[in-house]
C-alpha cells in the first residue's frame, strides 16, 4: 500500500489548475516538493529518474504559465516527463508507474488529454507540435499554444532539423523549448549575451515591435518577405555584438537564451513574456540533469535508470539474479565481441545506447570498431549502409531503439 503523501503543497495539486491559483512566489516550494516525490517513488518502483529531476522547474513553470490541456506541451523523449504525470491527474497513481496495470511509463494521450503526443521516441516533438500549431491556427483557434519540449540529447536527431527546417517557412506561433542539459551547443558568455536576453524578453519591448509591426503592415510599408528580411538583419547585429553565429537566428527562428531552467520564477516570466510572439521561437535553457540529487548530478549516466535506491543515502541496491537468465542486452554485448575478435570485418554502430544495448564492452575493447552517431537512427542505418560498400568493411552491426525500447539488431552483410 502506498502511504499518503506528506508534502504541503503537492498534494493540494490535483490538475495544473490547482497550480496555478498560488502566487508565484510558492513555485519553488512546489518544485521542492515534486522533486522529493519523485525521488522517493522511483527509489522503490524504479524508472527513469536523472532525466525527470532535470525538468521539474520546466514542468512547473509550463503548466503554470500556459492553459494546458487546451494548450498543448509536446514531450520528446517520454522519460522526461514523469513531473508532468504527477501534476496532471496522475499523483495517487504515480506508485503504479510502469507496473502491470499501471500508468504507462510515457506519455500517451490514451491515458491523459495533457499527453498530447506519444513520445517515447527522440526527435519528433518539432514535427508534431508544428502540426499542432499549424492546424489551431486553420481552425481559427488563435488563442490555443502550442509547446514544443525538445532536449536530452534529442536535438541531434535528423527529425528535429526537419521539423525545424519546415517551422522556419511554415506560418506558425510555435515555440520551442530546447532543454540543454550538456549537449554540444556552445554556452554564450558576457554582458552584451545577457543585455540582448533581456531586451528581447522584454515585455514592453515585444509589445512595441508588435504594434510598430502592424501599423507597418497597415500601411503597407512592410509585407512578409520584408519582415523576414527585417528579423535577419536583426540576427545578424545580435550576432555581431554577442560574436556568435545562431543556427536558429539563421532559420528564422527567434532565440531566446541561455537561461538557467532551474530557476522556476524567472522561468515563468520568460514565458509570460514570450507567451503571445508571433512566428516561431525558441527559448533555450541550461539544465542539469538528475538535478537535487547529488549522486545523480555526478554521475548522469548511471541515474539514467538506476533501479532501486536508498533516497537518503544514495546507495543502490543490487537485485538478486540468482537463477534468473542474464539480460539480453549483456548477452548481446558480449556476443558482438566474440564475433568481432573472431571476424575483423565487423564494426558496432549505436544511436546513443551504447549502455542500454552493452555495445560498451566492445567500445572498451575495441574502441576503434565501436562508433556512438548520437540519437540519430535513420543516420546510423545508412552509415552502417555506407561501411558495407566499402571494400574491406562488409558487416555493420547497428541497434536501434523504439517507443518501447526493444533491441533490433540491423545486419548488413
Amino acid at each position: 500500500m502506498k502511504n499518503e503523501p506528506t508534502y504541503n503543497l503537492l498534494k493540494t495539486i490535483d490538475y495544473p489548475e490547482d497550480l496555478r491559483r498560488l502566487d508565484a512566489e510558492r513555485l519553488p516550494d512546489i518544485c521542492d516538493e515534486l522533486r522529493q516525490d519523485i525521488i522517493k517513488e522511483l527509489s522503490c518502483n524504479p524508472g527513469h529518474f536523472a532525466a525527470s529531476l532535470g525538468t521539474v522547474e520546466l514542468t512547473v513553470a509550463l503548466h503554470y504559465v500556459y492553459n494546458t490541456p487546451y494548450d498543448r506541451i509536446v514531450w520528446d523523449v517520454g522519460h522526461q516527463a514523469y513531473g508532468h504525470k504527477i501534476l496532471t491527474g496522475r499523483r495517487e497513481a504515480f506508485f503504479t508507474n510502469r507496473k502491470l496495470g499501471g500508468i504507462r511509463p510515457f506519455p500517451s494521450p490514451e491515458e491523459s488529454e495533457y499527453d498530447t503526443f506519444t513520445c517515447g521516441h527522440a526527435s519528433n516533438s518539432i514535427s508534431a507540435a508544428l502540426g499542432m500549431s499549424v492546424a489551431a491556427s486553420q481552425k481559427g483557434e488563435k488563442d490555443r499554444h502550442v509547446v514544443a519540449v525538445i532536449g536530452d540529447g534529442s536535438m541531434s536527431g535528423g527529425l528535429a532539423f526537419e521539423g525545424l527546417n519546415n517551422a522556419s517557412t511554415t506560418p506558425n506561433n510555435l515555440l520551442i523549448i530546447l532543454n540543454d542539459n550538456e549537449m554540444a551547443i556552445d554556452r554564450s558568455v558576457g554582458g552584451m549575451k545577457q543585455y540582448l536576453f533581456n531586451l528581447t524578453t522584454s515585455n514592453r519591448y515585444n509589445q512595441l515591435r508588435f504594434r510598430a509591426s502592424r501599423i507597418l503592415f497597415k500601411l503597407g510599408i512592410l509585407n512578409e518577405e520584408r519582415r523576414k528580411a527585417l528579423i535577419r538583419f536583426g540576427n545578424s547585429l545580435k550576432s555581431m555584438a554577442a560574436q556568435q553565429q545562431n543556427i536558429f537566428e539563421g532559420m528564422n527562428i527567434r532565440y531566446f537564451g541561455p537561461i538557467d531552467g532551474h530557476d522556476v520564477k524567472n522561468l515563468t516570466r520568460v514565458l509570460h513574456d514570450i507567451k503571445d510572439m508571433k512566428g516561431p521561437k525558441i527559448l533555450h535553457l541550461h539544465t542539469t540533469k538528475g538535478k537535487g540529487f547529488a549522486p545523480a548530478e555526478k554521475h548522469a549516466t548511471e541515474w539514467h535508470a538506476p533501479g532501486k535506491f536508498d533516497p537518503v543515502t544514495g546507495k543502490r541496491f543490487v537485485t538478486n539474479t540468482d537463477g534468473m537468465p542474464p539480460l539480453y542486452q549483456d548477452v548481446f554485448g558480449n556476443t558482438l565481441v566474440e564475433l568481432a575478435k573472431a571476424n575483423s570485418k565487423i564494426v558496432g554502430v549505436t544511436p546513443a545506447m551504447p549502455s542500454g544495448c552493452s555495445m560498451n564492452i566492445l567500445m572498451s575493447k575495441m574502441p576503434k570498431r565501436a562508433f556512438d552517431v548520437g540519437i540519430a537512427e535513420g543516420h546510423a542505418v545508412t552509415f552502417s549502409g555506407g561501411w558495407q560498400k566499402t571494400d574491406y568493411y562488409l558487416s555493420a552491426i547497428s541497434i536501434l531503439h523504439s517507443c518501447s525500447e526493444p533491441m533490433t539488431i540491423l545486419s548488413m552483410m
